[in-house]
């Protein structure tokens, strides 16, 4: 059965490997993971997160990070989904959480975070918040 919203889905096994408190989880792989794992290593969400390769289209294996059994990731939550595009001009850009989280945005330049898009001055989709 194919995924309709395959970012989604994503965060769903995050969630679920959190409140699980499993050292690791496995994503499929795409091109649109691979970076939003690099921004969640970048800002330290995740401790890493390596290509594993099977005879289809491979698999991410994320390691999440944890400190004194608290997970980095408290919360995460879909923003912008296939029913329903959330997009955003630079200046409309929130702060997640007082600043203490980021959102991720899909913009001409590639996904980045919501700090990265303003001070590049650059809207776009907002994919996702995580805190």
């Amino acid at each position: 059965m194919p995924v309709t919203d395959p970012i989604a889905d994503m965060l769903a096994i995050i969630k679920n490997g959190v409140r699980a408190k499993k050292d690791s989880i496995m994503v499929k792989c795409s091109k649109v993971h691979l970076n939003i794992f690099e921004i969640l290593k970048r800002e330290s969400f995740i401790s890493n997160y390596k290509k594993v390769d099977d005879n289809k289209q491979g698999m991410i294996k994320v390691y999440l990070k944890y400190d004194r059994d608290i997970p980095s990731i408290m919360g995460l939550r879909r923003i912008s989904r296939p029913g329903l595009r959330r997009y955003s001009k630079n200046e409309d850009i929130k702060s997640v959480y007082g600043g203490l989280g980021i959102a991720l945005i899909s913009t001409p330049q590639g996904i980045m975070t919501d700090k990265e898009a303003k001070e590049k001055n650059l809207g776009g989709e907002i994919l996702c918040e995580m805190w």
